[in-house]
């Protein structure tokens, strides 16, 4: 395994990050996963969008996207495999202990890991935290997953893949890695980003491609709705076949698999769509 570290391809084993870099010691970094898949990287365009947003958001100094995108190519190179999940880190750099942030550069790190493709339909939860929709770090993709740890593992304790939260004023917004749409009376609704969800690369392109609406949800659209599913990098379109105790019908339902076959259209005509 070889990963680019500030500039360069380094072995695994050699690839060494300061135990004083602000990302370790206080979540102070952003990241992309982006899918890679046939030596190419899916939608990069777009993750080196958001990156640098994410960036902007932090106060992190900008970062050289042009380096990234150089090292994500060296990257998928050095490390063939049919599908793999390409992971883009840049943190504060090495910094003093506590939240100020020192001179030295950022850093950045990109590593690939082999990924199998996903089953077509999952189990999700509630859990009872919130979404805050009004955060320093709402809408930023950054390093600080704590809550999405938590999160998780009482969704794993449950036999599901993902957790679901509401936000403070108890509206549907997000799982702890994904998007959720749900089909309510036969329309397509996913929550929109002011419910303070991430704005997510495969959730942009389902609803553009499938016709989402974005629409402000409570929490219990998930018990009505006739059909729910998941999005993200390495998920794309996923079915939710249970949520919390409730098994909804045939799944994935009709207008899933619609979106489904819209997003891998989309994604065939395009895998690096602007």
């Amino acid at each position: 395994m070889r990963i680019w570290l500030d500039g360069e391809l380094r072995e695994a084993g050699s690839a060494r990050v300061s135990v004083f870099d602000h990302g370790l010691t206080v979540g102070d970094g952003v990241f992309e996963t982006v899918k890679a898949e046939g030596g190419r990287a899916f939608a990069l365009t777009r993750h080196l969008e958001r990156l640098a947003h994410s960036a902007r958001g932090l106060g992190l100094p900008e970062p050289d996207l042009d380096e990234v995108r150089r090292g994500c190519a060296a990257v998928i190179d050095a490390n063939p495999m049919p599908l793999g999940r390409l992971r883009i880190t840049y943190t504060g750099g090495e910094s003093p202990l506590g939240s100020d942030r020192g001179d030295a550069p950022a850093t950045l790190v990109i590593a690939l890991g082999e990924a199998t493709r996903r089953p077509d339909a999952t189990a999700a939860v509630t859990v009872p935290w919130a979404r805050n929709e009004r955060g320093a770090l709402t809408g930023l993709k950054t390093t600080s997953y704590g809550e999405n740890v938590v999160a998780l593992a009482r969704a794993r304790e449950r036999g599901a893949s993902e957790a679901l939260f509401g936000n403070t004023v108890g509206a549907l917004c997000e799982g702890t890695g994904s998007n959720v749409f749900v089909v309510l009376d036969g329309e397509l609704h996913t929550p929109p980003l002011t419910s303070g969800c991430l704005a997510g690369i495969t959730r942009a392109l389902t609803v553009a491609w499938a016709g989402a609406k974005e629409t402000d949800l409570p929490l219990d659209a998930l018990e009505r709705a006739e059909e729910i599913f998941l999005t993200s990098t390495l998920r794309d379109v996923q079915a939710v076949t249970r949520i919390d105790d409730r098994q909804l019908g045939d799944v994935p339902g009709p207008v899933t698999r619609a979106a489904m076959c819209a997003f891998d259209a989309g994604a065939a005509a395009d895998f690096d769509p602007r």
